[in-house]
């Protein structure tokens, strides 16, 4: 159970951070209505912004981020709020591609925290921690009111605090897949109904064909609220090409008919998402929204922690479940990899790391694997990957209890020409981020 706080103002941005990091992550009997409740208190009427609502297991930060950057070109001007953060909390709050400063981190904590402690002494519970940073994002973006106001679910949707918004402008539901299974159900049917709890009566909703069985769920409870449905397919998006850690491709849409688009990145898995970001773009049924600012939008995006190349030949990729690791692996074949690879991995424990593994293995495309542990309580021990991984006699693995020691061991044999891929946690792209930050001017 969390310590009682000291009910007094923060003085800083590292304390409210420490308090938030204690805040349980759900709270039992909470509801939506408690949320709405609150952030009526915290925000009035403040709140003007059109508001877009995404969902889904995979792509959700690289759709939020694709589709700001359009909206920027057309000259609007946004706010996102996006979960989990890599480095610093301040990544899931902005305006535009500007992180809350610290001082207006800290100012909204404040905000929060007194409501938070009003109600409290009223009889109601303490927000949850992804409903607190929810609810501290719609105080800052009252306060600056952008244009449009970017919203992605944290897990799940249907209980998900960003879901007490009751009329954003348009909704959209990324690929769905096996995580958080705990939580969200054991099958993709049950999935996706927890993500298609975001659609609204007669909002527009926009999602991917992927798998038939999500496909139908979200199907039906779009025809229940009367929504309009955009659908991306599969042969919507064409003629895709990689041109040296670039990749353009042709889009087919209702409202753009073809279009030629252009990304700055390697990750193939790319292209869906940023064409779900074209789609709900033509969704808001913005005239300032055109095809020129959705190119240079597209072209001027680059989402940490996705194919990011982060010294010469080192590229970290969040893949942290199934779908993501064979999103992954489609990149890595055709990465034109001249020499080796190799692969650095860690793992939640409560993901399905032993498919992860397995996709990994089978792949046959990593000469060497360095198998470490992440900085979290939430991390797959080296005993409990070891069982795994040497199911697998071909792979050359070697195990680290440290993941920069990991990252130096492979440093250390890479050639020219090879490539090494970090991957398999959010939690281990933030903690090799880090450390390639602060070590720029030592072994790495």
């Amino acid at each position: 159970m969390q310590k009682r706080m000291k009910e007094q103002v923060m003085q800083t941005y590292t304390e409210a951070e420490n308090y938030i990091m204690g805040i349980p992550k759900f709270v039992p009997g909470r509801t939506l209505k408690d949320t709405e409740r609150l952030l009526r208190q915290i925000t009035g009427d403040s709140i003007k912004s059109r508001v877009i609502h995404i969902a889904g297991t995979n792509g959700k930060g690289s759709v939020c981020a694709y589709l700001r950057s359009i909206i920027m070109e057309s000259g609007g001007t946004v706010g996102m709020f996006i979960s989990p953060h890599l480095e610093t909390m301040r990544e899931r709050i902005c305006i535009g591609r500007e992180w809350i400063a610290e001082e207006e981190f800290a100012m909204v904590f404040d905000r929060v925290m007194q409501a938070a402690v009003k109600e409290r002494k009223q009889g109601y519970s303490f927000p949850s921690f992804p409903e607190f940073l929810f609810l501290m994002a719609m105080c800052f973006f009252g306060r600056k009111n952008p244009d449009y106001i970017i919203l992605e679910t944290g897990m799940g949707g249907r209980l998900d605090a960003t879901n007490c918004i009751a009329n954003p402008r348009v909704c959209v539901i990324t690929e769905i897949g096996y995580d958080h299974m705990q939580y969200l159900g054991n099958t993709i049917e049950k999935i996706a109904a927890e993500k298609a709890g975001i659609i609204k009566q007669g909002v527009p909703v926009v999602f991917v064909d992927k798998r038939p069985e999500s496909t139908a769920v979200l199907a039906e409870y779009a025809k229940k609220a009367k929504s309009p449905v955009i659908i991306l397919k599969k042969d919507d998006i064409l003629d895709v090409n990689i041109n040296n850690k670039t990749i353009d491709f042709s889009l087919h849409t209702g409202y753009y008919n073809y279009v030629s688009l252009f990304l700055d990145t390697p990750a193939l898995y790319q292209t869906e998402n940023a064409s779900l970001a074209v789609a709900a773009a033509q969704a808001l049924m913005d005239e300032k929204i055109t095809p020129d600012a959705v190119r240079k939008g597209l072209w001027a995006e680059r989402w940490p922690g996705r194919m990011e190349e982060v010294l010469p030949g080192v590229y970290l990729d969040g893949a942290h479940n199934e779908d993501g690791v064979e999103a992954l692996l489609d990149t890595v074949r055709n990465d034109g990899c001249r020499g080796r690879r190799f692969l650095l991995f860690g793992a939640a424990a409560d993901k399905r790391y032993d498919k992860m593994i397995q996709k990994t293995a089978e792949a046959g495309l990593f000469e060497k694997t360095a198998v470490t542990v992440i900085k979290s309580d939430r991390s797959a021990s080296i005993d409990e990957l070891k069982v795994i991984w040497e199911k697998y006699k071909a792979i050359a693995y070697s195990f680290y209890n440290d993941a920069g020691e990991a990252l130096g061991a492979l440093l250390a044999d890479k050639g020219r020409d090879d490539i090494i891929y970090i991957a398999g946690s959010l939690y281990l792209v933030g903690q090799i981020k880090s450390l390639i930050r602060r070590s720029q001017n030592d072994r790495f």
